[in-house]
């Protein structure tokens, strides 16, 4: 991998990170070092730490994405010494956990963790014998993202590569999707924390809130069909807002209203009025 890389991605203002396989399962230092039951670290001292070291002081990635989590223990890897990875320490060491893949709570973690999926259903890598099915929809996508950074954590997104270093023209869909969203309503996804709540389902509408400064973030995974309206129960105990309104719909005025329940009602634009703003899911007050 050439140098050049790293700095063409931070030239266009992205954050820079590397993944590494700890296993090398065919290399002939590991299978030795596996056959004495990991009490020799020959591939560890030899191949795998001078290139971990390598990567770091030559491109100097914000994140260092080491796999590896199975077979051998922590001190095999000597990880302690160079990253919180290995057998035993899953979900317990790091600048946030990686648990298990697809981790999703759903419920405020007390540690930062991290949400990591593929767009592909089953597999990290790229197939071919698939069906439209096999990928999540921009919607599921959106929900990932977002109840994950209600609860605290980071997402991050696979998608798999064809060995010629392209991507299907279905992943290429979905980050676009991704990305007009993002647009829109990335105000309340990027840099906030989670809030004093963070799920307020009811009447089969999905309700999260994520919060920044002394702005919450009330996001609307469902369309009220049937009511036109969403009732927003935490703000019972909280307070009137002194103001809302819909991202990405500045020319709407957001019509709310208390209920006898203490609960807050925001009313919808007509479904179509949203449409033509380019907003078909995932609406976010504010």
């Amino acid at each position: 991998m050439s140098s050049l890389l790293a700095t063409a991605v931070r030239h266009e203002g992205l954050i820079f990170g590397l993944y590494y396989s700890l296993f090398e399962w065919f290399n002939r230092m590991y299978l030795e070092d596996k056959s004495y039951l990991f009490l020799k670290d020959y591939y560890v001292r030899n191949k795998l730490i001078p290139e971990l070291t390598e990567l770091v002081m030559k491109y100097k990635p914000l994140v260092l994405w080491s796999d590896g989590d199975w077979e051998a223990p922590a001190s095999y890897w000597n990880s302690k010494n160079f990253l919180a990875w290995g057998s035993g320490v899953n979900c317990k060491h790091g600048d946030f956990y990686t648990c298990t893949d697809r981790y999703n709570p759903g419920v405020l973690q007390k540690h930062k963790f991290e949400n990591a999926f593929t767009i592909d259903k089953h597999s990290w890598g790229q197939e071919n014998q698939v069906t439209l099915k096999d990928y999540l929809t921009i919607e599921e996508i959106i929900y990932e993202i977002v109840t994950t950074v209600s609860c605290g954590g980071n997402v991050l997104i696979n998608v798999g590569p064809t060995k010629y270093g392209t991507i299907q023209p279905i992943f290429e869909e979905r980050l676009r999707e991704m990305g007009y969203w993002l647009k829109m309503n990335g105000e309340a996804i990027y840099s906030t924390k989670p809030w004093d709540f963070q799920n307020d389902t009811n009447y089969d509408v999905n309700v999260w809130y994520t919060s920044k400064g002394n702005c919450v973030y009330a996001i609307v995974l469902d369309y009220p069909y049937e009511n036109n309206y969403v009732d927003l129960n935490v703000f019972e105990n909280i307070g009137e807002p002194s103001e809302v309104e819909l991202l990405g719909m500045t020319n709407f005025v957001v019509k709310y209203k208390w209920q006898k329940t203490g609960a807050l009602r925001l009313v919808f634009p007509p479904k179509n009025k949203i449409d033509q703003n380019g907003l078909k899911f995932a609406w976010v007050f504010n």
